[in-house]
């Protein structure tokens, strides 16, 4: 469903739509692993560990 409105929603023929997509998908890529993960990594359980140190 959201793939066939950006679909729609990009200007150009196919490939230029491809190329846009792509680059869409990077860039939020990039915030994710930038900003957004880092911001939430002090909040998720992952590091604390109960194996290991005594």
């Amino acid at each position: 469903m959201m793939y066939g409105w950006l679909w729609r929603h990009l200007p150009g023929p196919a490939a230029v739509r491809v190329l846009q997509l792509l680059l869409l998908a990077a860039a939020v890529l990039a915030v994710c692993f930038l900003w957004v993960f880092p911001a939430i990594a002090p909040y998720m359980p992952f590091n604390d560990t109960t194996v290991g140190d005594q």
